[in-house]
């Protein structure tokens, strides 16, 4: 837990600094749009092969979309994982 702690207050202080805060919001959201496709895939029950028949991708595609290093998301792309789940995609600029 102390390791855990001098991270947060790393942290912290990293993100007083305009452009590694910058950095560091543009990579959470790819992070987090990532183990969002991720887990909604598997809560379904969806295989990342199945879930490649019903996009039309490979499966390597789907693996890449699931890749929190990944950063070449297109809005077409998650219009068709959010009917595939059949969810909504809400897109907001706060």
């Amino acid at each position: 837990m102390k390791s855990m702690r001098k991270f947060q207050d790393r942290l912290q202080e990293d993100l007083k600094d305009k452009n590694f805060k910058k950095a560091f919001d543009e990579e959470d959201v790819f992070a987090r749009l990532a183990v969002e496709i991720a887990k909604v895939r598997e809560e379904q029950g969806i295989s990342q092969r199945e879930l490649a028949e019903r996009l039309h991708p490979t499966q390597q595609t789907v693996s890449r979309l699931e890749n929190p290093r990944n950063r070449s998301f297109s809005l077409t792309t998650l219009i068709k994982l959010a009917r595939v789940f059949h969810k909504s995609l809400e897109i907001h600029l706060v």
